[in-house]
């Protein structure tokens, strides 16, 4: 089984804790003698659906968490990416999108409960698997073990995020009811009981005795062996196809006491670039369902299809995006980036949408238990704003003064992304060639250097493309002092199994005709930061080649008809790049390659009443005419 993509959560829970409490009291238990949970000393059963805050635009919280409720769901599942608020050692950002206590205060508001799951480890298809980039600053790290370095990040982050979990914990009067520790910690190599012991210590000492905490895995033994602990409660995860009798019989070898619980009941699956969009029959997950309801099981409901030659998946009611750089990647014989729509064929939509999976699972739900009264929130409204022209604006290696201030980095060698501290998104290597190459010559890396796409430029010319586990060599013919830059793109960091320790940028030289290349000069880009400033709506027009290969800025506006509805951007014609609207990175695109064609645009990101500027980096290739499509409803079909 695989944690961390989109599913349906589906928390089987058959049991209850013995209790020394007063029923009076506000206490959730586990009760080894009736293998149920006990809520407030009376037993209870939870259907629970997992939701990502930092995959939803914080406008938009409330409705999705109004319509999950309204579907029947008593709990939600929540993942904390400790790299999305401690973005660098001991810089956190709890604002904005990133306002957790905020998220937590409204799912209380709306009745719901939540079973939080802080990692420090999460995966959920997330960059690292939720674990921050500068980890890595320290090469040798060896990341969810014992290793003294990890451990000590570990405990500084947990020391700010759980006193903010305390007071909201169901016997204080909140409404989180249990808390995991790790993430299917069995599926990593390590197996390191120190690390779990270590984290077990760590939850108690900052969350008290009474809370309920727990691990989730997949059915196999081995995984259940590395993976559970005495003193955190061992659950399962499992999707529609498995035979439900026989995974909780794999939590019984471990639990023989307790309630059933799957953690993650996938009621979808993800996209990777490249691959065909997921789906997942409303049926077949309706029936599941139903099966472990029949046998008193809580549920956490995750998205994510159930497929055996497949990781485990996350677990997702309602998906969200992978909006600017936060997309992970899983490495299965190859590299494979997941894409920037996280719908994951899920009950909500990426947009937020109620779909007939559902309503099939409503209606099964209400054979166990009453519905909220009331109707089912509507599906937000969309507008279709039509084509919208863009203009070239400047070619990247036009720029580089705008996108790194600072100025350039020499090195006789390249450096990674992590040596140079940089998290996200480009850096550009700039060297010349060192001799006259008459000849078409082979320019190639070394196996596995290409971390992820590096686009290759003789002259600030276009070249081609370098790729992880793909293309590494390009011919190319010069002059010796002719200029050779390669602009590297991280596509995300793997965020499953073993391989988050997963470096960036040029990992290794590259080489003329097998001949190294040296004397290097590397600029870190911080194009978000430029685009956030108002650059480049704000900055004169740049005059430069009117060629429309390889990375090149496009810059347009376009005004709505006095409202601000959710759209779909489709990119006609285009390659591979980034959108920003206003300001605020909507992701990748990567028309050429698939199977995601539109990007989901929030109206909650454009404005009423004054222009919207578009800034697009197209990497590759862009159209004769740049167009952009606003359309109402979303394209995920083409395929490679």
């Amino acid at each position: 089984a695989r944690m961390g993509l989109p599913a349906l959560a589906l928390l089987l829970a058959a049991g209850l804790l013995h209790t020394q409490a007063s029923p009076s009291a506000r206490s959730f238990q586990l009760d080894y003698e009736h293998n149920c949970f006990r809520k407030d000393g009376v037993p209870f059963r939870y259907i629970s659906g997992s939701i990502h805050y930092a995959r939803v635009p914080r406008p938009a919280w409330r409705d999705r968490l109004l319509k999950m409720y309204m579907s029947g769901l008593s709990t939600v599942q929540v993942y904390v990416p400790w790299n999305y608020h401690e973005t660098l050692p001991g810089v956190y950002d709890f604002t904005g999108n990133r306002d957790v206590e905020a998220f937590l205060d409204m799912t209380a508001e709306l009745g719901l409960l939540v079973i939080l799951r802080p990692g420090p480890y999460i995966c959920a298809e997330w960059e690292m698997g939720g674990l921050p980039a500068w980890l890595l600053w320290k090469p040798d790290i060896i990341l969810r073990t014992s290793d003294p370095a990890f451990l000590a990040a570990v405990d500084s982050w947990l020391h700010i995020l759980l006193p903010k979990i305390k007071p909201r914990l169901y016997q204080h009067g909140g409404n989180i009811i249990s808390v995991q520790v790790e993430n299917e910690y069995g599926s990593y190599y390590a197996c390191d009981y120190g690390y779990l012991r270590h984290l077990l210590g760590s939850f108690r000492a900052l969350l008290g005795s009474e809370v309920l905490l727990f691990t989730t895995d997949s059915m196999q033994a081995e995984q259940l062996r590395c993976g559970t602990l005495q003193g955190l409660y061992a659950t399962i995860d499992f999707g529609p196809g498995s035979n439900v009798t026989e995974a909780f019989g794999a939590q019984r070898r471990v639990e023989p006491k307790g309630p059933l619980v799957n953690s993650e009941y996938y009621t979808g699956w993800l996209d990777y670039w490249g691959g065909a969009h997921a789906s997942t029959s409303a049926a077949w997950v309706a029936r599941g369902l139903e099966d472990m309801l029949q046998l008193g099981a809580s549920i956490n409901m995750q998205v994510v299809s159930w497929q055996r030659a497949q990781p485990p998946g996350e677990y997702m009611f309602h998906g969200g995006t992978n909006f600017a750089y936060w997309s992970g990647a899983d490495y299965k014989d190859q590299y494979k980036p997941v894409t920037t729509s996280y719908d994951y064929d899920a009950p909500l939509s990426e947009a937020g949408d109620p779909t007939e999976k559902l309503f099939a699972i409503r209606t099964v739900i209400s054979k166990f238990q009453p519905l909220p009264v009331g109707p089912m929130p509507p599906a937000t409204p969309k507008y279709a704003y039509g084509w919208v022209a863009l203009r070239k604006y400047a070619d990247l290696l036009d720029v580089l003064d705008v996108l790194c201030p600072s100025g350039p980095i020499q090195s006789q060698f390249p450096l990674t992304f992590e040596a140079l501290k940089q998290a996200h998104g480009f850096v550009v290597y700039h060297t010349q060639l060192p001799w006259d190459v008459p000849d078409p010559a082979t320019l190639g890396a070394p196996p596995h250097s290409i971390c992820d796409r590096g686009y290759v430029m003789l002259q600030k010319e276009y070249q081609g493309t370098l790729e992880r586990d793909g293309q590494t060599t390009l011919h190319v013919t010069g002059r010796a002092g002719d200029t050779l830059d390669i602009l590297l793109e991280n596509m995300g960091r793997i965020s499953f199994g073993a391989n988050t320790s997963d470096f960036k940028g040029l990992l290794g030289n590259l080489s003329l005709n097998s001949r190294p290349l040296s004397n290097w000069l590397i600029y870190p880009l911080a194009i978000d930061t430029a685009v956030q400033q108002g650059w480049p709506h704000a900055a004169l027009p740049k005059s430069g080649s009117g060629g429309r290969v390889g990375p090149t800025f496009y810059t347009g506006t376009f005004e709505t008809p006095g409202i601000a509805w959710d759209t779909f951007v489709k990119f006609p014609g285009w390659s591979k790049g980034l959108l920003w609207i206003n300001g605020f990175n909507l992701g990748r695109y990567w028309t050429c390659r698939g199977p995601q064609q539109t990007l989901f645009v929030p109206g909650s990101v454009l404005h009423v009443g004054r222009p919207n500027n578009i800034t697009v980096l197209e990497l590759e290739g862009a159209p004769p005419t740049p167009l952009l499509l606003f359309l109402d409803r979303p394209l995920y079909n083409r395929t490679l």
